[in-house]
């Protein structure tokens, strides 16, 4: 049997270019796409501004086309644009050509069934992958399919409008930065319906990334946007990552707000439209969480890490919005897809209901559940990490949970160490009750077990 592909990931296709993906692969992976998943409609393909990616795309809808499976090619989008098009009537799927936040050098694929359901390892991407590798993708149809190209931009945009009130929105003063990934036009098309004044940096889509790779998640990456924020006085900062699936906000002093605090802040205010609802966390961080959406009438819900667990969990569930830490977010009423644009039009709702800024909306959460934010350390033995620090704590007497990787929950604090599925690290995360030098103190601690 040969070796697995080394650009099939648990929920994506990533690898470098050409090694690991080419135009070669994503035909077959077309070809692979329709054997498996057997659309009964047109399988929506777009793709990001890297440079590789038209080509890929084409690649992709040429395999889908000699499948049989007739293919809309949406261009240059975001993949929350992928998913809009794939939930549509009628629609087989769709298929992103994107490597998000990912170095110049790689590409990628997030691939989607009817109704913008994900493709992962479990549903059909391990299949993929063996027919792709085994060079079997599937058989070339008598009757091809045919590509047409679909411009769903005025739909989505109200589609996603509709997650605020127009009418109570304020002029406030947006700093948007795009990183010069897909974002730009996207926010265009929104920002023309909108009463904000806007000033753009990095905004020009541009894969050959003059200003760096956009991803927020790197505290060395939100100097800008902060600085900027100041620079102009602006209400709220916004930044990307290279497919918007992501959005980081910023507020008025320019400090980026961690997502697990936008987590609570969102859950709460979908809750006051739609109470008695459940939402969907991961467990990385959860006190603020599982507090906010209880006091606001709803039902918290604790899923494994990851788009497909999370949105596994959200139809199951019927969840009316589910969060994680890590800036993605996800909604019912947008086919329990991630998005990167709803987030900041509901904090500007919120804002502008409020009159206050984003700083006081979460302060006093921050100060309620400090947190680490999360660490990432390169260990040669997992399983040996996590069985030392288990012995460490258990005399202790912590409440246990394995929903994803190890956590401890003690009267004041908690952590959550979990593995890597892809390198040896450990990823940890520690939060307190209203003590912040509790919580630093408990980082240091478990840095010392773990190195």
């Amino acid at each position: 049997m040969s070796a697995p592909l080394p650009c099939f990931k648990a929920y994506d296709i990533r690898g470098r270019i050409p090694n690991e993906l080419n135009p070669d692969l994503a035909y077959r992976i077309g070809r692979a796409y329709a054997g498996v998943i057997a659309p009964r409609g047109a399988v929506a393909v777009g793709q990001d501004i890297r440079l590789s990616s038209p080509e890929l795309a084409q690649a992709v809808i040429q395999g889908l086309n000699d499948a049989g499976v007739n293919t809309c090619s949406l261009g240059l989008c975001g993949t929350e644009t992928v998913y809009h098009a794939a939930s549509l009537g009628g629609m087989g799927g769709g298929i992103m050509v994107t490597a998000s936040h990912n170095p110049m050098d790689y590409n990628g694929m997030k691939l989607v069934r009817e109704q913008a359901i994900p493709i992962s390892g479990d549903t059909g991407l391990k299949e993929i992958e063996r027919r792709v590798r085994e060079g079997d993708p599937g058989p070339v149809a008598d009757v091809h399919g045919e590509d047409r190209s679909l411009d769903v931009m005025q739909g989505y945009v109200e589609r996603v409008l509709g997650f605020v009130e127009l009418s109570t929105l304020r002029p406030l003063h947006l700093l948007v930065n795009a990183g010069n990934g897909a974002a730009g036009p996207t926010f265009d098309a929104l920002a023309a319906r909108l009463p904000f004044r806007v000033t753009r940096i990095h905004h020009a889509p541009d894969g050959r990334f003059p200003n760096g790779i956009p991803n927020p998640l790197l505290p060395e990456n939100r100097a800008v946007t902060g600085e900027a924020v100041v620079a102009h006085g602006a209400d709220l900062g916004i930044a990307w990552d290279g497919d918007f699936d992501r959005c980081f906000v910023f507020d008025e002093r320019g400090e980026c707000v961690e997502g697990y605090y936008m987590v609570g802040l969102l859950a709460a205010q979908m809750l006051e439209k739609q109470p008695g609802s459940r939402i969907v966390h991961d467990p990385r961080l959860t006190w603020n969480t599982q507090q906010m959406v209880q006091a606001a009438g709803g039902v918290p819900v604790m899923s494994k890490t990851g788009h497909a667990f999370i949105k596994e969990r959200m139809r199951r569930e019927d969840a009316l919005y589910g969060g994680e830490m890590s800036a993605h977010h996800y909604f019912r009423d947008f086919s329990y897809c991630d998005s990167g644009m709803i987030p900041w039009l509901l904090t500007a709702e919120r804002m502008s209901l409020t009159g206050k800024p984003l700083s006081a909306l979460v302060e006093e959460r921050i100060r309620a559940y400090p947190c680490s934010g999360e660490i990432n350390y390169r260990v040669e033995d997992v399983p040996g990490t996590l069985e030392r620090v288990t012995q460490f704590y258990l005399p202790q007497g912590p409440q246990l949970d394995d929903t994803d990787g190890l956590s401890m929950e003690f009267a004041e604090w908690r952590f959550n160490l979990r593995a890597s599925n892809t390198e040896p690290v450990i990823r940890l995360n520690v939060e307190a009750r209203g003590d912040a030098g509790l919580m630093r103190e408990k980082t240091r601690e478990l840095g010392g077990l773990i190195t």
